[in-house]
């Protein structure tokens, strides 16, 4: 099979399949089994497949063809301009979440000691928001915490593959369980926030590969987010700030809980629907 017959015949299986933007995932299964990029796709349709490289391709596109998310089947996720493992253990990084690590550094310079933040990453999961917080701020002193130990396992994988692992310390643990009061800066968060009442409207992949304790909160989807606020309230110095993912779903109660806190403010993303909030202690 050459490498033209290969992208043409995937992207007619995935879609046949039903699986979304099927060019796009054929393209980055055959990229990662031959580990080559776009251009040499396009750029040499004639070379040849090998018969081991033809398999692994084959069998990359029956699990995208189930429903599997590429990046679980590659293991690999672009986040922040970094490559990041990841695995059934954590939720996939988003685009949408960059939104959050903009807030924070738009935040930073108002901080009263910017030159030596104390920050912490709630729910780390992967360790994206933490592993893009301590490239950005060199001085920051960045936490990450997570009850589940095995996205810890990646977590850290992640910071040992980009030579940050001096620079975050690692905890498992629910929440802001086990912290000193008016500790941190910047409590940071992409909770779980999606009610399991709006179920039926999550994609499928999402609900059947991806960890659902990462994903559902409660019914409502703001159960977590009841309990991570009035933990950051008291983990947090006075005058900094919580800053977390949300969805336009659960917006108007997120502003209802931060009844009390002073400057909140909701970021929208790119397609206009309610993204971040920020709150400052007061």
């Amino acid at each position: 099979m050459l490498v033209g017959e290969g992208l043409k015949s995937g992207i007619a299986q995935l879609r046949s399949a039903g699986v979304p933007s099927p060019r796009m995932n054929a393209e980055l299964l055959l990229m990662f089994t031959i580990g080559r990029d776009r251009a040499f796709l396009y750029g040499h349709p004639e070379q040849e497949l090998s018969d081991e490289e033809q398999a692994r391709y084959e069998g990359a596109l029956r699990q995208r063809s189930t429903g599997i998310p590429a990046q679980y089947i590659t293991g690999h996720q672009e986040f922040w301009g970094m490559d990041l493992i990841v695995s059934p253990a954590v939720l996939i990084p988003r685009p949408e979440t960059e939104h959050v690590i903009e807030t924070v550094i738009t935040l930073v310079g108002r901080a009263p000691s910017p030159a030596a933040l104390k920050i912490v990453d709630v729910g780390t999961g992967s360790g994206c928001i933490a592993l893009a917080l301590a490239k950005e701020l060199p001085q920051a002193e960045i936490h990450a915490t997570d009850i589940s130990a095995g996205a810890l396992e990646i977590a850290r994988a992640n910071a040992a593959r980009l030579e940050l692992e001096s620079r975050i310390r690692f905890h498992e643990g629910d929440l802001l369980t086990g912290f000193d009061p008016d500790s941190f800066d910047f409590v940071v968060s992409n909770p779980p926030y999606v009610g399991e009442s709006e179920e039926d409207s999550v994609q499928l992949d999402v609900r059947k590969f991806e960890p659902r304790n990462a994903v559902f909160a409660g019914h409502t989807g703001t159960e977590v987010i009841e309990r991570l606020i009035p933990q950051a309230q008291e983990a947090l110095k006075s005058g900094v700030w919580l800053v977390m993912e949300i969805s336009g779903t659960i917006a108007s109660r997120v502003n209802e809980l931060l009844s009390g806190w002073g400057e909140v403010q909701i970021t929208n993303d790119l397609q206009g629907i309610a993204r971040v909030v920020s709150a400052q202690k007061v």
